[in-house]
This record gives structure tokens, C-alpha cells and sequence, in this order.
């Protein structure tokens, strides 16, 4: 893992499979360092079960990983009827880089300096993701005590809950959805131009109401924007 005494490399792993193959086949993986846009990968298959996604970071300083993964799946059947499966992972590593400590990794602190540093990090990394996504809700002047907010890299909790006011059924249908205009709107601009700066994990507004969500992000060029979602379900139960 260590490259010298001011960098090291992490090797960034992402993989989904199906036992068998399938018409489309579609998978996204985000990476975010101490909350900030670190690398994207993608990749579409067809007629294929398995997809993996890999590549190697380097990295420096010490910091907390974290990565969010979609994963798709189309099957056609005769007569035109398509069918879809999803579903989402994730993964974090925090790194200790000190001129005081070892270099070592962990996921789960198992002593004293990892917790502290662990607690270091999250700290750090919060007070500047509130600091962005309240200029972010001011900016489109929005309340957030009509939402349920929801950053990007913590969906997957909704891979077995589902959302305010909606069934399991139109959960999935809605985070479908949600990932097409992220990958159209967020995620292909930064593939062509690169992750900035100042590209901060995206917040998910999620309408208590359930008729509707919100995702404010800042684009490649460091711009404020926000997609929005409508529910419509056509009475899907």
C-alpha cells in the first residue's frame, strides 16, 4: 500500500454478478475522499453476468474513503416485456498518514488512536459538507425541515428500507430513476472533464410527503444545481 513517505496507493474494487447473462448490464461506482469527488468509474456490458470495475489511487495525507456503487441489470423476455434488477453497495477505509504513526489502514477502529482518528476525520469532513450544503439550500432557498436529507454515499440504506411514505416496490423504482438523472446530469459531465475541487458529495432531499426529491450538487464547473424528481407511479402498489 505505501508508494514512499509522502504518498501511498489504494486499489479501488468494484464487482456485481449474475448467474446468468443478461441483456444490458450497467455498473457505477463513486469514489469520495474526506467528502470530496475522488474518481468515477463505469462501465456497460451486454449479453454478459459479471462486471468489474478496478483501478488503483494514489493517495496522501490522512483521509477517509468512501465509495457508493449502482448496479443494473435489464433481462428481455419475449413480446417485448423487460424486466430490471438493481442494487447498491459500499465500502470505507480510513488511512492514518502521520509522521508520528505507522501508515496503516482501517474500516472499523479496533483502538484508541483509531477511534480518535476516526472521530478526527468525521469531524473535519462534516463541518465542511454542512458548510457546502447549506450554501447549496440557501442558494435554491430551500427549508430543509420539509425533507429528509440523505447524502449520496449513504443510500445504500435504502437498499432495505424503503423511502418516506412510499412501499418497497416504489422505492426501487424511484432510486432507478434517480441514478438515470445522476448519470445523465452528474456523473457523465465529470467522466468527460475530470472530478474538481470542489465537488462535493451530492445531497439527496427526500420530500416527507413522498411526492417528491430533490439531489443539490455542484457541477464540474463548481456551479450549484439541483435535479428533481416527481413520483408517478401510474397505481403501483
Amino acid at each position: 500500500m505505501e508508494q514512499d513517505h509522502d504518498s501511498y496507493t489504494i486499489d479501488w474494487h468494484a464487482s456485481s454478478e449474475l448467474d446468468e447473462l443478461t441483456y444490458l448490464r450497467q455498473d457505477i461506482s463513486l469514489l469520495y475522499v474526506d467528502g470530496q469527488l475522488k474518481a468515477i468509474k463505469s462501465k456497460w456490458k451486454e449479453q454478459e453476468s459479471t462486471i468489474d470495475l478496478q483501478t488503483t489511487i494514489t493517495g496522501e495525507d490522512s483521509s477517509h474513503y468512501q465509495a457508493i456503487s449502482y448496479h443494473h441489470a435489464e433481462v428481455h423476455y419475449p413480446e417485448d416485456k423487460i424486466k430490471s434488477v438493481q442494487a447498491m453497495t459500499h465500502d470505507e477505509l480510513y488511512v492514518i498518514d502521520s509522521p508520528q504513526t505507522p501508515l496503516e489502514a482501517f474500516k472499523i477502529p479496533t483502538n484508541d488512536l483509531q477511534t480518535e482518528w476516526k472521530e478526527t476525520l468525521n469531524h473535519a469532513t462534516n463541518q465542511q459538507l454542512y458548510y457546502q450544503w447549506q450554501q447549496l439550500l440557501d442558494h435554491f432557498q430551500l427549508n430543509s425541515d420539509d425533507y429528509l436529507s440523505v447524502p449520496l454515499n449513504m443510500l445504500y440504506q435504502y437498499e432495505t428500507t424503503a423511502l418516506p411514505n412510499l412501499t418497497a416496490k416504489q422505492t426501487k423504482k424511484v432510486i432507478g430513476q434517480m441514478w438515470e438523472g445522476l448519470y445523465a446530469n452528474y456523473i457523465l459531465p465529470f467522466n468527460e472533464s475530470g472530478p474538481s475541487s470542489k465537488s462535493f458529495i451530492p445531497l439527496i432531499l427526500l420530500d416527507k410527503e413522498g411526492t417528491h426529491l430533490r439531489i443539490l450538487y455542484q457541477d464540474h464547473k463548481g456551479e450549484m444545481q439541483q435535479l428533481i424528481q416527481n413520483y408517478s407511479f401510474e397505481n403501483q402498489s
